[in-house]
């Protein structure tokens, strides 16, 4: 299969239950085993929160209450033999709060579960999503 030609839209959800921040450790590529903000692509007539909610769903068993908008980050992947792009996700951010659920992975997350700041630093995954839990962080009441 070829991937498209274009960015995909995408969701992330940086949900928190206090201090912690909800992460699912990958388990489908691109980044297999490094720990995401759990997301996925928007569907075609859906509103981008709706489906930051959804992908929170659908990947932790948890549902939350959308604070705001953190960013929106361009994710490019290139292949590692010949260097061409492969992937481009085009991430729009958001900052959530806990309502209620038990983190359970779910569609094509390999693990969920709340993280505390202190484990955050020692985990794999990507210096931008460390970033946007920083800026989310900053966006709690």
């Amino acid at each position: 299969m070829t991937a498209p030609k274009r960015a995909q839209p995408s969701v992330g959800t940086a949900c928190f239950r206090g201090d912690d921040v909800l992460l699912i450790q990958r388990g489908t590529k691109p980044l297999v085993g490094q720990w995401s903000l759990p997301g996925g692509r928007i569907e075609f007539g859906e509103r981008a929160e709706a489906a930051a909610l959804r992908e929170l769903k659908e990947e932790t068993n948890i549902t939350a209450s959308i604070i705001g908008l953190i960013d929106v980050v361009d994710a490019i992947f290139h292949s590692r033999r010949d260097g061409k792009t492969t992937r481009h996700y085009l991430l729009f951010d958001y900052a959530a709060t806990y309502l209620a659920g038990t983190p359970q992975a779910g569609d094509d997350a390999e693990n969920a579960e709340w993280i505390t700041p202190d484990r955050l630093t020692q985990l794999d995954m990507w210096d931008e999503t460390r970033r946007i839990i920083k800026a989310a962080r900053a966006m709690l009441p």
